[in-house]
């Protein structure tokens, strides 16, 4: 059984930085992947970002480029660091971990069986 919590999430202005973090406790952590997922008010949940257990990410196309996760084993923690902020960001964003090794797969929330309670990142224009 794998607890995950984020934290940072806020309230920032378009353009504004933020770094999101997953805490993990119980379970071999650098055994699984990691996911980040995000849900829109009044939309589906999308994928974010992920990493697996070797270090290889994916990202959508949404935040190519702006968002990038990392994951610290000795910490047992994911990171996604994201930057150039947009309005259309504003959402709540999940953290997931999975015992997964496909690199389609880890974007895939299905695939996941553990979740964390969610933190809001709101950006204003």
């Amino acid at each position: 059984q794998v607890a995950l919590v984020e934290s940072g999430g806020g309230l920032v202005q378009a353009g504004d930085s933020l770094r999101l973090s997953c805490a993990a406790s119980g379970g071999a952590f650098s055994a699984y992947a990691v996911g980040w997922f995000r849900q829109a008010p009044g939309k589906s949940q999308e994928f974010v970002a992920a990493i697996n257990w070797s270090g290889s990410t994916s990202d959508a196309m949404s935040v190519k480029g702006r968002f990038t996760i990392s994951r610290d084993n000795t910490k047992n923690s994911v990171h996604l660091q994201m930057n150039s902020l947009k309005p259309e960001d504003t959402a709540v964003y999940y953290c997931a971990a999975g015992l997964i090794s496909g690199a389609n797969m880890i974007t895939q929330a299905r695939n996941y069986a553990y979740w964390g309670q969610g933190t809001q990142v709101t950006v204003s224009s």
